[in-house]
C-alpha cells in the first residue's frame, strides 16, 4: 500500500464484551458473498487461532513471552500495557519464528498445501471467517461485515520491482447492507488497499457456480484486495504501475466455516451470536476487543530484510483487527481516499471490469456508459490504463 493509503482512521470505540448471546438472522447468511481466491495463489486463508500461537505480545520495550491464544487475548494486552505502565501503549503481535527469508515462507504462512477450498462446495475446514453483524434501526439497515483472514499479505509490485508493503496478518472484508423491514440485501461494499468499491447487490450476482443468486469476489494475487471482476486492476498510480491481479480460481465459501457475532449501534457492546454451526463464539471469548496489531511491527531501515522505495517500504506494520474497520458507518463505504474530494460514497450500477487476457471485459466502465458503440474501441485504446479513465473512476470512488 501507498504512504497516502495509510492516512487510516487508527482509533477503535471503546467496544466492550457481553456473554450474553443474540441471534443472527437467517437472511445474513443466505446472502453471504463467496470469494474466488487468485489460481496462483499461495497465501490462501489461514486460522487465526493456530496464527495467534506463534506469536506474543509485545510493545516498543516490551516482550510478554507466555503463549497467546484467542481466550487470553485482550487480558495478554492489558498485563503488557499495565507491565509498561501505559494503557494506549501500541501492541503488536510479534512472531516467535524466523518468518521473512531468501528460501521463501513456513506451510503456516501460505496454507496453500492444506487450504484450498474444496470444490464441490466451497468449503475449508482450517480457516473461518468472522461474521459481525450491525443493527441500525435509525437507518433502517442491517449491515452483515465478513471478514477474511489470511496471515500473510504480500504485497505490490511497482513497475515490476517490489513487492512493497508486505506484512504479517491481512485482514479483509465486506459488507453486504440489508433493508433492515424488507431483509433484501441492497449493496455489496468490498475492501482494498485502505479504500474499496461499493455496487449493488444485483449487479454481482450470476457470476459464480455455487451458487448463481449470491454474489461472487475477487481476491488479488498476495494483496487479497477484492474486485469485482477477472483481470488486471490498476489502482492508485496511473498507468498500470501498479496493479492487483484477479482471476477464477479456487471458489471459496467463508459462509461455511465462520464464527459470528453481533454489535447494535450505539451499544459499543459485542455480543457472541446464538445457534452458529461452530458454536465457538463463547468459547474464544473476547478476542475480537484486542485493539493492537496483528503482526509485526515494521522492521527498521537498517534491518537486511527491509527495501525502500518512493512509494513504500518493504515490510510494514500488521494491520488493525475487525473493530477498527469503521463499523458504524453511516454510507455502506469505509471511508473516502484523500482524492475523493467531495467524501461520496459512489455506489455502482455494473461491475468494474478488468484488463488483460484474463479480464471479463474493458476497465473504463464510466466512458463506456457514455461513449457511442461506433466510437468504443478508439475510447478504450487512448483510455486503457491512462489517466482520464483513471481519474474519472477515482473521482467517483
Amino acid at each position: 500500500m501507498l504512504v497516502p493509503l495509510l492516512l487510516n482512521c487508527l482509533a477503535t470505540n471503546a467496544y466492550t464484551w457481553s456473554n450474553e448471546t443474540k441471534e443472527i438472522p437467517e437472511y445474513i447468511v443466505k446472502h453471504s458473498p463467496l470469494v474466488h481466491l487468485y489460481s496462483e495463489e499461495l497465501y490462501y486463508p489461514g486460522s487465526i487461532d493456530q496464527y495467534v500461537s506463534r506469536f506474543m505480545m509485545s510493545t516498543a520495550d516490551y516482550n510478554l513471552t507466555a503463549p497467546l491464544s484467542l481466550s487470553n487475548l485482550t487480558s495478554s494486552a492489558k498485563e503488557v500495557r499495565d507491565k509498561v505502565n501505559d494503557e494506549k501503549a501500541e501492541l503488536y503481535l510479534t512472531s516467535r519464528e524466523q518468518w521473512q527469508n531468501e528460501e521463501g515462507h513456513e506451510d503456516w504462512l501460505t496454507n496453500y498445501k492444506t487450504n484450498k477450498p474444496n470444490i464441490w462446495n466451497g468449503y475449508i475446514s482450517n480457516a473461518y471467517s468472522t461474521l459481525i453483524v450491525v443493527d441500525k434501526p435509525d437507518m433502517d439497515f442491517v449491515d452483515a461485515f465478513w471478514f477474511y483472514f489470511y496471515p500473510y499479505n504480500l504485497g505490490p509490485f511497482v513497475m515490476g520491482r517490489g513487492p512493497f508493503g508486505d506484512h504479517l496478518g491481512d485482514w479483509e472484508h465486506s459488507v453486504v447492507r440489508f433493508n433492515r423491514s424488507s431483509q433484501e440485501p441492497l449493496f455489496l461494499w468490498m475492501s482494498a488497499h485502505g479504500g474499496g468499491a461499493g455496487y449493488t447487490y444485483e449487479s454481482m450476482l450470476d457470476q459464480n457456480v455455487l451458487d448463481p443468486k449470491r454474489p461472487a469476489i475477487y481476491s488479488a494475487r498476495g494483496t487479497h484486495a477484492q474486485y469485482s471482476s477477472t483481470g488486471r486492476h490498476p489502482h492508485d498510480i496511473p498507468y498500470h504501475m501498479l496493479s492487483d491481479f484477479t482471476d477464477n480460481g479456487d471458489l471459496w465459501d467463508p459462509s461455511l466455516n465462520h464464527v459470528a457475532y453481533v454489535l447494535d449501534e450505539g451499544s459499543e457492546v459485542v455480543y457472541p451470536a446464538n445457534g452458529t454451526e461452530s458454536g465457538r463464539e463463547l468459547e474464544l471469548g473476547d478476542w475480537l476487543l484486542f485493539d493492537g496489531h496483528w503482526g509485526n511491527k515494521k522492521l527498521e531501515p537498517q534491518d537486511v530484510r527491509q527495501q525502500w522505495s518512493p512509494f513504500e517500504w518493504r515490510i510494514i506494520d500488521g494491520p488493525r483487527g475487525p473493530l477498527s474497520k469503521n463499523l458504524e458507518r453511516k454510507t455502506v463505504c469505509e471511508r473516502s481516499k484523500w482524492w475523493n474530494l467531495f467524501k461520496r460514497c459512489h455506489i455502482r450500477q455494473s461491475i468494474t471490469l478488468g484488463e488483460g487476457w484474463d479480464a471479463t471485459g474493458n476497465k473504463c466502465e464510466i466512458l463506456n456508459e457514455y461513449t457511442p458503440a461506433w466510437l468504443l474501441p478508439v475510447t478504450n485504446l487512448v483510455t486503457s490504463g491512462g489517466w482520464v479513465c483513471f481519474w474519472v473512476d477515482r473521482m467517483l470512488s
